[in-house]
């Protein structure tokens, strides 16, 4: 799962600084690092759920990203219209309903599994945005990759876990949908920011249930921020740069590729293999995925 970023303008002074950094990296191998790093800190996550539960995980990746990004962007609290504050904090609930679920899902069905499930949500808001009539063969594709990973037919997967999976997915689908509106609202990434901060508070509780003492562990600490870092802070400045340097055709068919290294990262960090049925629905969303995003951006916009 990644914290898809908002597209925002080239101001501020953190801005400044993710362009200076990785100005000389190009911007398709910054999509494909971003990608890898989200599914390897997913990985390592997964290597927490026996310390700390899903619960214990999800609160500190959130709550060490919302610090990373507190001292990247600095956010202040000004005199702005309400309504701008009632969509950060549902941007906030979108955010923690989004790492809850999908680390939930994580916890019962394998990463690349969850991700195709998950993957679901922004396919549908891409469809969901265009008026082409090909975009209900994607749509349909999609949803066949969906079927073959129900439990049935000698399929084994938790019935549960691919329900969180596909939680998370319409929980991605209100993120982005919130984003873009949080992006226009507050300057560079200070709506993210406060959003992730508000999202830490909403999964406090869960985390203080699911983890209790092992909060205070400084070595499950250490590697919930390296989580932090590998899920949010890498691959939110690395494809944050991205998004300006590539059109937006590419950017969306280089993160169709997100469940394939989902799987593969499944596959190498945690001994997750895939059957041909599973492969063959992977393929079915990734297909879907590179459909849509080369059709819907190119639709007409005058």
């Amino acid at each position: 799962m990644v914290d898809t970023p908002l597209k925002l303008p080239s101001t501020g002074r953190a801005t400044g600084v993710v362009e200076t950094a990785f100005g000389s990296i190009p911007p398709t191998v910054m999509v494909i690092v971003g990608i890898t790093t989200t599914q390897v800190g997913a990985g390592v996550a997964k290597h927490l759920f026996h310390a700390l539960g899903p619960g214990g995980t999800v609160f500190l990746r959130v709550g060490f990203a919302a610090l990373l990004l507190f001292a990247l962007w600095r956010p202040r609290f000004e005199a702005r219209p309400r309504r701008d504050y009632v969509t950060t904090v549902l941007f906030g609930l979108a955010l923690a309903a989004m790492n809850l679920s999908f680390y939930m899902a994580l916890n019962r069905i394998p990463l690349g599994i969850a991700v195709t499930l998950e993957f679901v949500g922004p396919l549908g808001v891409a469809v969901a945005g265009s008026r082409r009539a090909i975009d209900f063969l994607w749509a349909a594709l999609a949803g066949c990759g969906i079927i073959l990973l129900a439990p049935w037919g000698g399929l084994r997967l938790d019935l549960a876990g691919i329900a969180l999976a596909l939680a998370a997915g319409a929980c991605w689908a209100s993120y982005i949908l919130l984003s873009a509106r949080v992006g226009r609202s507050f300057p560079g990434g200070s709506g993210l920011a406060l959003a992730m901060g508000f999202a830490t508070l909403v999964l406090l509780p869960v985390g203080l249930v699911s983890a209790g003492s092992g909060l205070l562990d400084p070595r499950l600490l250490l590697v919930g921020a390296g989580v932090a870092i590998l899920s949010s802070m890498i691959p939110y400045s690395l494809e944050l740069e991205a998004l300006r340097r590539l059109p937006t055709r590419v950017f969306g068919v280089l993160m169709s590729l997100e469940p394939a290294i989902a799987a593969l990262v499944g596959f190498v960090i945690l001994r997750e293999g895939l059957g041909a049925r599973a492969l063959i629905a992977m393929g079915l969303v990734i297909l879907a995925s590179l459909g849509s995003s080369r059709s819907v951006v190119s639709e007409p916009t005058g």
